[in-house]
């Protein structure tokens, strides 16, 4: 399966670098994920709940990143098994492009993702259209996450719906504008 898609982020390209980094972010960001550690050089250990259709799983895995471009990009490739339920591997494509300042001041990039995936085992057999509509789902939910958290880093981004950020007009500063001072 492929899937490619882009949004524009209320703050600069290093600040969408550094959150697209750290450890703790990814894993606030990740649905479902109960672990993301350091596991080596650009190497993370991941360990995540999910529940595609009639099937759910734990799984665990690991995620690597290479052709690492500092603050524009880099390539993500992930490896996970769920046991009976079966495993899914793949690689992604994260590209910065920085916006230019709007005419308040803000800096803003822009975010762009292409996703190289496969999965087997007992998820495959539900067919490729709910495959497909439960990656695509996972995808937007991080990324809705993933924004929120470093353009609203006063909410925890698991306590972050869609809904909340469509309805957010107001920037608020929090813990992640803290943590990047």
């Amino acid at each position: 399966m492929e899937m490619q898609a882009s949004r524009t982020l209320a703050v600069s390209q290093q600040q969408a670098w550094e959150a697209l980094n750290d450890p703790e972010v990814l894993k606030l960001c990740i649905p479902g994920c109960d672990k993301f550690a350091p596991a080596g050089n650009n190497q993370y250990a991941v360990a995540m709940a999910v529940k595609i259709g009639p099937v759910s799983a734990k799984f665990a895995g690991k995620i690597t990143l290479a052709d690492i471009v500092p603050p524009e990009s880099y390539t993500i490739a992930f490896d996970g098994s769920g046991g009976v339920a079966g495993f899914g591997k793949g690689t992604a494509r994260v590209l910065l492009v920085p916006l230019p300042v709007d005419g308040a001041g803000q800096d803003s990039c822009e975010l762009n993702y292409t996703v190289h995936a496969s999965v087997g085992g007992k998820i495959a057999q539900l067919g490729s259209r709910i495959i497909d509509s439960f990656a695509k789902k996972l995808a937007d939910e991080f990324f809705t996450r993933f924004q929120a958290a470093v353009e609203d880093p006063e909410d925890e981004p698991e306590n972050v719906t869609e809904e909340a950020v469509a309805d957010s007009g107001e920037k608020k500063k929090g813990w992640f504008k803290r943590l990047l001072g």
